[in-house]
C-alpha cells in the first residue's frame, strides 16, 4: 500500500519498512546490545512476582500449543544435554 492516489501507508507497512531498514544497518550485535540493554531495564523495574507471572502465562500457552510429544523431546534433549555436562 505504497504511497499512491494521496494515500498514506499503514502503520504496519511503515513499522516494516523501518524494520527492514533497521536491520539492513545494523548488525547481530546491535540487537544483543539491544536486548541486554532492554532486559536490565526490565529487571531493575519489576520484581520477582512480575518474573513468576510472566513464566507461568509463557507456560500456560506453551502447553496450550503443544502435545506430549514436544514435551518428551525437549525433555530427551534436557537430559542428554545435562549428561554432557552443558549447564544451559
Amino acid at each position: 500500500m505504497a504511497e499512491k492516489d494521496n494515500e498514506k501507508m499503514s502503520r504496519e507497512e511503515a513499522g516494516r519498512k523501518g524494520g527492514e531498514a533497521t536491520s539492513n544497518n545494523h548488525g547481530d550485535e546491535f540487537y544483543k546490545e539491544n536486548g541486554e540493554k532492554g532486559g536490565e531495564a526490565t529487571s531493575e523495574s519489576h520484581d520477582k512476582d512480575f518474573y513468576e507471572k510472566i513464566g507461568k502465562k509463557g507456560g500456560e500457552a506453551t502447553s496450550e500449543s503443544h502435545d506430549k510429544d514436544f514435551y518428551e523431546k525437549i525433555g530427551k534433549k534436557g537430559g542428554k544435554a545435562n549428561s554432557d555436562g552443558d549447564n544451559n
